[in-house]
């Protein structure tokens, strides 16, 4: 009888799901040329094309689609027979800038879960200000701000974030005429950028909605009455950076930074799967 190898059929879920092996290799802690072996040597015991391989991205197979939702069933049992004897269920609060998470939230919170179900998942959307003045109280084990205060030291670069002058097709502006601006509150960071850089390059602007986190910003943005300036990885879908279009000035990359004082091995495991989950919405 054969015997599959759980840490390869991991390795496969993971590769899927992140659309990509280096990914993948992230979020298990190993290299990638680990993660292809393993791919390599369950394709061969089961004796199908499992994955899909092109430069950029990795997609499944037909036979692929065809063992994911059993593999994602054995990954589960095989996390639930671990926690078996586990006396509590471990917390983990974790604090997120809400310039970093969008429409791609429900899939990072599901690669969680499917790693570990048993996992009590606590997150908290806010400021990267207000999340890092959490973080230092002691009241959050991680938090994933925008890094943009140089006198800050120690956090992990997940990956850097583009920003753009985000709108909907249809959106117009004319340059005699203010840009109708959807921002968030004064204390943002972002918008204070964006302004400054309107004001360096002499553009008039008009507030026309204030928005409480970038669902609500980009709800403004997908409706066609204002432009935003938001990450274009979280942008909503549809939408697109209007920027060069308009002559608008363009905006600074942030570096998306991690802090963490975690010390155990099972949350440090967390915090890498999920690094790794979100570096995979930027391809």
């Amino acid at each position: 009888m054969k015997t599959l190898d759980i840490e390869a059929v991991q390795a496969f879920v993971l590769a899927a799901e992140l659309k990509s092996f280096t990914r993948a290799a992230e979020a298990l802690d190993t290299t990638q040329s680990a993660i292809s072996l393993k791919i390599k040597r369950l394709e061969k015991m089961l004796g199908r094309h499992l994955l899909e391989r092109t430069p950029r991205l990795v997609g499944l197979s037909a036979d692929g689609h065809q063992f994911m939702v059993a593999a994602r069933k054995l990954v589960a049992a095989h996390q639930g027979a671990l926690a078996a004897f586990s006396i509590s269920k471990r917390r983990l609060v974790i604090g997120i800038s809400h310039h970093i998470v969008g429409a791609e939230l429900p899939l990072l919170l599901k690669q969680m879960h499917d790693a570990e179900p048993d996992l009590v998942l606590e997150i908290r959307i806010a400021s990267s200000h207000e999340v890092l003045a959490c973080f230092d109280r002691g009241t959050l084990d991680a938090a994933i701000v925008l890094g943009h205060d140089h006198l800050r030291k120690g956090g992990d670069v997940i990956l850097e974030e583009r920003f753009g002058w985000m709108a909907a097709p249809g959106f117009a502006y004319h340059p005699d005429e203010p840009l109708r601006l959807a921002a968030q509150s004064e204390s943002c960071r972002v918008r204070s950028i964006a302004l400054a850089a309107l004001k360096e390059h002499g553009i008039a602007w008009t507030e026309v909605f204030v928005g409480g986190g970038i669902a609500t910003i980009g709800a403004a943005i997908a409706a066609g009455f204002a432009i935003a300036a938001l990450g274009c990885r979280v942008a909503p879908a549809g939408t697109m950076d209007a920027g060069p279009k308009f002559g608008l000035p363009a905006l600074p990359t942030l570096d998306v930074l991690l802090y963490s004082n975690a010390s155990d091995p099972q949350t440090r495991d967390s915090l890498r799967r999920l690094a790794a989950a979100i570096r995979s919405t930027a391809a």
